[in-house]
């Protein structure tokens, strides 16, 4: 198995591509809610968006008349995740005009970033200590010269002493 030559490289590029991809595609994306002036539809039960409000008033009352109790925190909580997801649910998405090219383009940027950065980041240690065994087999080496070339300026010492 071949050893990437650059990790950080790659981790740069992918995070490049991502960034772009996901801006390229941000600029093409239309965003519309229907929360204000519309009916919100929870299966069968639908109910105006002026009564979502309801219980996230009542928490606040609940919550100014007893002092701020646990459970009117918890019911004010609930009224304001209530109104949250309503806006969510109502909010349409839509892709504005774009040639097949562009829309590839996109694709590519977008996966292909995720994909090199999922490589370097997911990457099991073992994998990316394989490649090295070139280097430490050279480190070994220079490591037995370097003693080598010590014991032979001991020799010439102690040669030096005898004479």
């Amino acid at each position: 198995m071949k050893r990437a030559k650059n990790e950080l490289l790659q981790f740069l590029g992918g995070l490049l591509m991502l960034v772009v991809g996901l801006f390229i595609f941000s600029q093409k994306v239309m965003v519309s809610s229907s929360f204000f002036g519309r009916y919100m539809m929870f299966g069968s039960f639908s109910m105006s968006n002026g009564m979502i409000m309801i219980p996230f008033i009542i928490g606040i009352i609940w919550m100014f008349a007893s002092g701020g109790s646990f459970a009117s925190k918890v019911f004010t909580g609930l009224g304001v995740l209530i109104i949250v997801v309503s806006i969510i649910l109502t909010t349409n998405l839509s892709l504005v005009h774009m040639t097949l090219y562009e829309w590839v383009l996109i694709l590519i940027l977008i996966f292909g970033g995720a994909g090199l950065l999922a490589k370097i980041l997911l990457a099991n240690p073992e994998d990316v200590g394989a490649g090295r065994d070139e280097s430490d087999r050279l480190d070994e080496h220079i490591i037995g010269e370097s003693r080598r070339i010590r014991e032979i300026e001991k020799e010439i010492e102690q040669i030096k002493k005898g004479k």
